[in-house]
C-alpha cells in the first residue's frame, strides 16, 4: 500500500472528486479534523484507503432539494 505525502494526498483526493489543497489538509491536521495520518521521518504520510474513507465520511446524505441542505447540516 503506497504512502503519500500531504501534497500527493491532496492531489489524490482532488483527482478522485474531493478537491482539497495541501494547506487545508495541514490546517485540519492541526485542528484534529483531518484525515488520519502517520509520521515518517518528520513528515505526515497518508494511505489511500484512509483518504477515501475520510472523504466519503464527510459527504452529506443524498439530497433532492437545496432546502434539504440545512437538515443535512450544511449551509
Amino acid at each position: 500500500m503506497p504512502h503519500l505525502t500531504r501534497t500527493e494526498a491532496a492531489r489524490f483526493l482532488t483527482e478522485n472528486g474531493y478537491p482539497i489543497s495541501p494547506a487545508t489538509m495541514a490546517k485540519q491536521a492541526v485542528a484534529g479534523t483531518g484525515c488520519p495520518y502517520r509520521i515518517w521521518n518528520g513528515r505526515a504520510i497518508y494511505e489511500t484507503p484512509d483518504l477515501l474513507q475520510w472523504a466519503e465520511a464527510r459527504l452529506s446524505p443524498l439530497l433532492h432539494s437545496t432546502a434539504e441542505r440545512t437538515v443535512a447540516g450544511k449551509r
